[in-house]
């Protein structure tokens, strides 16, 4: 049965809670849901009614593709002078002998590891110190750009950005030019955690509040540039804050349009100031990704970052409003593997991933940073790997004539 046959049916449930059969009208013809009603989808809400109504929206904007990008991380420190609760990744200045400090050297070496390699992305994020200034990432950019200038350079979220603009005293909307003219191509989503004041002061007071996360955003999509956005679900916070989280997101995209994909980020547990915090389980992450693809109305993409999740967990996922499943990472992430997740060395091939997508029922579409599709695997197939292949050229596809 397709996506609206099944939401017809659901409306025809003479079971089914008015409120909730008046939510899925909505949906079914395009109408915004309020924040009341998100609320009543995260309190009231069966995961098989959601998925259907996500799914409906899921196939409605994008039918059964399901995007992914050849991408690696580059991460200068996890060294930080913010003091996040529940962050497993970074150290404090003090802990210098638990963390690493890259040089731009070695971090333009990283990037050169990569010649000749089809990856499309550098996502370039890490923690805040002094020596990581303004100066010092345009001339990274700059760098990367100078020898690589087709390589898209995703870089840095307002909690850097931020701290180094205020230390080099410009504001926003100068700081934010320069970068561009630097080389930054767009902004992940992070730094986001949840926004409202009541649970931001308790995992994460130190850095940028709400307003400034936003502003920033804000200004860079008003440069005609893009960004993501996300949220740390999961932890302390209350159903009606995922909501505020997102209605605050909802609106700043009905003014700028500069948001392309929200990525619900999934509190992990392993060696953190809130490890005594239980994780959600699979059924609540499916729950959140549903609610997250009805509310955001206009987002066009919803990812689930697969090395946070599992592969697995990734996959239902498709079934439940996401369309994208993040890229290859090539184990240069140490993020979610620090907090515990599941990869703790994050990587998978072009064919896995096309494999991962295939075997949920979905159309493997190959993506850069800003959706323009670069390989359709509707008509690709691969080589047997033979003792003889090299991995390499395994990992490659070959049109099927």
């Amino acid at each position: 049965m397709d996506a609206g046959k099944k939401l017809t049916f659901l409306l025809s449930n003479i079971h089914l809670d008015n409120r909730l059969k008046a939510i899925a009208e909505k949906v079914y013809h395009g109408v915004r849901i309020s924040e009341e009603e998100g609320v009543l989808l995260f309190e009231k809400g069966e995961l098989g009614y959601l998925g259907t109504l996500a799914n409906f929206i899921r196939e409605r904007r994008h039918g059964d593709l399901t995007y992914f990008n050849r991408n690696f991380h580059i991460e200068p420190t996890n060294l930080c002078v913010y003091d996040c609760k529940f962050c497993s990744y970074s150290r404090l200045i003090k802990e210098r002998a638990d963390g690493w400090e890259a040089t731009m050297e070695e971090m333009l070496s990283q990037v050169q590891s990569y010649d000749g390699e089809p990856v499309t992305e550098a996502h370039i994020v890490g923690g805040v110190l002094p020596q990581y200034d303004m100066a010092f990432y345009m001339e990274l950019f700059s760098a990367i750009k100078r020898h690589r200038p087709d390589l898209h350079i995703k870089a840095l979220t307002p909690v850097e950005y931020h701290y180094i603009f205020k230390k080099a005293k410009v504001d926003y909307a100068t700081g934010m030019a320069m970068m561009k003219e630097a080389g930054l191509d767009s902004m992940p989503g992070g730094g986001a955690e949840i926004f409202h004041p009541e649970i931001r002061e308790q995992i994460a007071k130190d850095k940028c509040d709400a307003t400034q996360w936003l502003q920033i955003h804000e200004v860079w999509h008003q440069l005609g540039m893009h960004s993501n956005a996300t949220m740390l679900y999961g932890h302390i916070e209350q159903y009606w804050h995922r909501i505020d989280h997102m209605e605050r997101l909802r609106a700043l995209q009905d003014t700028t349009g500069g948001f392309q994909t929200f990525v619900p980020l999934k509190f992990r547990n392993k060696d953190n100031q809130m490890s005594h915090v239980a994780e959600s389980s699979v059924i609540e992450d499916l729950k959140n990704y549903a609610v997250s693809r009805i509310y955001l109305d206009n987002f066009p993409h919803i990812k689930a970052y697969w090395a946070m999740i599992s592969r697995e967990t990734a996959q239902l996922s498709l079934g439940f409003g996401v369309d994208d499943i993040d890229g290859t990472l090539d184990d240069t992430t140490k993020i979610y593997s620090m907090a515990g997740a599941e990869e703790q060395h994050p990587a998978m091939s072009t064919r896995e991933l096309v494999e991962l997508i295939r075997n949920a029922g979905r159309h493997p579409i190959e993506r850069d940073t800003l959706y323009r599709v670069i390989t359709d695997y509707r008509d690709v197939v691969f080589e047997e790997k033979t003792t003889s292949t090299p991995a390499a050229y395994y990992q490659l596809p070959v049109l099927n004539k």
